[in-house]
């Protein structure tokens, strides 16, 4: 069984899978007579494939023990897929990097800090949905549309916090 560490999620880190959405380290510029502050183009929406779409959907999670044992990754490879908390809830994010098959050297593993989402590129292999602490309600943004947009490898790993 593959161990991990979780580590802190920093932008640098997380880069070679997708985008770490934090307005902390973004740049923004005031619109509605300067009284919004608008973080602007935080992740870039991948949208592949026959007749896609874009979905915002909320997700409501159940917090996992952990150490958090998985035995599969998934991948959407026609969209990436983005995962925002709404109420400051910490999560584990388990990702790979895409291509058909995993290699287990590759396998990374973050916890962020309440305040950070995640937007996975299209392809890259990930674990589902893993809040810590408390339920956690999230806003999601992926692809919907024609084609199967959903791939799952096995992998066994345990994960634990640093």
């Amino acid at each position: 069984m593959l161990e991990l560490k979780a580590e802190l999620l920093t932008p640098e880190a997380f880069a070679p899978f997708g985008d770490v959405i934090d307005t902390r380290v973004s740049d923004s510029f005031p619109i509605n007579a300067g009284r919004t502050r608008r973080y602007h183009d935080l992740a870039r929406v991948e949208t592949l494939g026959e007749a896609p779409r874009t979905l915002i959907s909320i997700f409501v999670s159940q917090p996992v023990e952990v150490p958090l044992s998985i035995d599969f990754l998934e991948r959407h490879p026609l969209g990436s897929q983005a995962f925002m908390p709404l109420h400051e809830e910490r999560f584990l994010v388990v990702v790979a990097p895409p291509g058909e098959m995993i290699d287990p050297g590759e396998v990374r593993a973050f916890v962020t800090d309440g305040r950070q989402g995640v937007n996975y590129r299209a392809g890259t292999w990930h674990a589902i949905q893993a809040v810590l602490d408390r339920e956690g309600e999230f806003l999601v943004v992926d692809r919907g549309g024609q084609g199967h947009n959903c791939d799952e490898h096995p992998l066994a790993a345990r994960i634990r916090l640093a």
